[in-house]
């Protein structure tokens, strides 16, 4: 499975990856650039895709010490990945930029031998560096398993890192890999959560189906899954779970009807909790124009699909021309250019139009299920490789609701501290995913059913 996992996501990132081509300043380079220089931006974007496809093929999680998961298989790992890279996708001179970074990684560290954080001060000279070396006989282990070393330094005080390159760069420099990185040791910015929702599907359909080899063949191994996860009891259609999935509860709605007849004036919902609590929020939507409020149909978007905008708050009162719906509410087309400026915004709803989400039957695919993986295997990878996710990052995909039942539909979650490759038949429903939204988020109290929900928490390895 392993091997398989990786001959597709080679398949993926050629077929997906978009690098800019290289200016002549860098194809005659004959080092890697790395830097703030806008010289270096074709290497900086190969870099960032490499590493996302490393972070799906081989998930931090999925590497525990044991035999067949040490250090060593996990930079085996990466290492295969990233060979399997075209020079388009990745310069050759910056094959031992990347692989640095799993060099530099307690993942697989027998965790017996873990000792956080993983940079280390120099106690001689105040020098930063990674802690991970090699182990050798003399360490009376596994040689070159790699272990955090003590000799001859103080830790720096720092938060924990899972990479020391996320804390310290190739030359050792204090500073994080992040948007906004001043060259300090500073805390990890807080989680950012993306939440991708599809369509009428049970999850008997998808799991195992030929139409969806990315989803079984990268995302289950890459994150955990629910296998019993459903609507809400015979909540249909889509818009009263969309609903659900924002304020734990449909207000009684039971059909798909636009704004101007189901909008609600309750504040009692997650995206205004968030805005209280001076969190941004964005829903990202295929298909519209951004230059109002969408609360109408046009093209493949739908409003029922697009739960903020049944929100009179958000909307104005129903208002075309309301600057904060116009300012929340954006193309789904923006996200790349926010994911790259380090400018999305804490909580991230995605809802793809409606052949990507596999409502419709469209051509020329003509297969709904497979409509939605190929989506998947496009726009899932420039999330993964964005330094949002990378940084303490979530990614939930599920399905409005069951088809002619309530489910169970599908749960899959993304992120360094979910549990790679694990799957469970705990009893969740929408319900649940609020209440775990609202745990990673921080804001309070439970809205509508979430009070009673069980949170998701088993499928992360840390939650939240």
């Amino acid at each position: 499975m392993r091997l398989q996992t990786m001959a597709l996501l080679a398949c993926v990132v050629l077929a997906t990856t978009a690098v800019p081509a290289a200016s002549s300043a860098v194809t005659l380079t004959k080092t890697c650039l790395t830097g703030t220089d806008p010289s270096v931006a074709v290497d900086a974007a190969q870099i960032t895709a490499v590493r996302g496809l490393v972070e799906l093929g081989c998930p931090c999680s999925a590497f525990d010490g044991t035999v067949g998961k040490t250090h060593r298989n996990y930079t085996m790992c990466a290492g295969s990945i990233i060979a399997a890279q075209a020079p388009a996708n990745l310069r050759p001179q910056c094959v031992r930029t990347v692989k640095s970074f799993y060099a530099r990684s307690i993942c697989g560290v027998n965790p017996a031998l873990h000792v956080q954080p993983c940079i280390r001060k120099s106690v001689k000279t105040g020098a930063v560096t990674c802690g991970i070396r090699p182990t050798t006989k003399a360490d009376g282990i596994t040689p070159n398993d790699h272990f955090v070393s003590t000799t001859k330094a103080t830790f720096a005080g720092c938060p924990t890192y899972t990479h020391c390159i996320d804390a310290g760069d190739t030359d050792g420099n204090l500073r994080i890999a992040a948007p906004g990185d001043n060259g300090s040791c500073t805390p990890p910015p807080a989680p950012t959560v993306f939440v991708v929702v599809m369509e009428n599907r049970n999850w008997s359909a998808i799991h195992g189906s030929t139409s969806a080899p990315y989803l079984n063949g990268v995302l289950l191994a890459a994150g955990a899954h629910a296998e019993q996860y459903f609507n809400p009891p015979a909540l249909h259609p889509s818009e009263p779970n969309y609903l659900w999935l924002e304020a734990g509860t449909n207000f009684g709605v039971l059909n798909d009807g636009l704004p101007a007849t189901n909008s609600q004036g309750t504040t009692a919902h997650l995206v205004t909790l968030l805005n209280t609590a001076g969190k941004g929020w964005k829903s990202y939507q295929e298909d519209i124009g951004g230059t109002n409020c969408p609360l109408t149909n046009v093209g493949l978007y739908a409003p029922k699909h697009n739960p903020m905008v049944f929100f009179q708050d958000v909307t104005g009162n129903n208002n075309l021309s309301d600057p904060y719906c116009i300012a929340h509410v954006r193309p789904y087309t923006e996200l790349a250019t926010d994911l790259a400026a380090g400018t999305v915004a804490p909580y991230n709803f995605i809802t793809p139009n409606l052949c990507d989400d596999g409502h419709d039957t469209c051509g020329p695919v003509n297969d709904a299920i497979l409509q939605t993986d190929n989506w998947l295997s496009t726009e899932i990878p420039r999330i993964v490789q964005s330094n949002a996710y990378q940084h303490g990052g979530v990614l939930i995909i599920t399905w409005d609701e069951g088809l002619f039942s309530d489910g169970p539909i599908g749960l899959i979650v993304l992120s360094r501290h979910a549990k790679a490759g694990y799957s469970n038949s705990i009893h969740y429903t929408h319900s649940s995913t609020l209440r775990s939204l609202q745990d990673i988020l921080g804001v309070s109290p439970y809205l509508g059913d979430a009070v009673n929900a069980t949170d998701l928490s088993d499928l992360f390895l840390t939650y939240p």
